[in-house]
């Protein structure tokens, strides 16, 4: 079966292994107080959709979309350890934004730790430019700051006008 980007539940077992595995890595790595992430509860809010990465029934990844008026969030991006590697991350990431400018939000943004380097290279990959704390954020001795900005999705018609 080929990979399957998808809407699932944060509470699915599957989806709580990878978000604990994801929190004990970023209890290891990071103060508590200086760690920003979401639970299954606060994943599973009306302004938050929690994606998964399925494979022959197996979840291999997760991305969190979460909005705010004038901006999308980044939240929960991790990808299995065995899963790593191949593209996944980048590709959990482009279907985040691909959501956000659908919905016509304009920016993306997210905040990361400075021990992860490989996910700030994802984000520079992908066009994200370093950026200051926002929202309720507040600057600090781990986290590191990233946005992009997006274009709206051409539709049908806006295509055919296209010299």
């Amino acid at each position: 079966m080929p990979l399957v980007i998808r809407p699932v539940s944060p509470d699915l077992p599957a989806a709580r292994a990878l978000l604990d595995a994801s929190h004990a890595l970023m209890a290891a790595l990071f103060p508590p107080d200086e760690n920003a992430v979401l639970d299954a509860t606060a994943l599973a809010e009306p302004d938050v959709t929690f994606y998964g990465a399925e494979e022959s029934g197996a979840l291999l990844g997760c991305v969190a979309l979460k909005r705010h008026p004038k901006f999308a969030e980044v939240k929960s991006l991790f990808v299995a350890p065995e899963a790593r590697g191949i593209g996944l991350g980048a590709r959990l990431l482009a279907h985040v934004e691909a959501e956000a400018a659908r919905e016509g939000l304009p920016l993306v943004r997210l905040e990361t730790g400075d021990k992860l380097m490989a996910a700030s290279a994802l984000y520079r990959r992908a066009g994200y430019r370093a950026r200051g704390p926002f929202g309720s954020y507040r600057a600090n001795a781990s986290s590191v700051f990233f946005e992009k900005a997006l274009t709206a999705p051409a539709t049908a018609a806006q295509s055919r006008e296209r010299p």
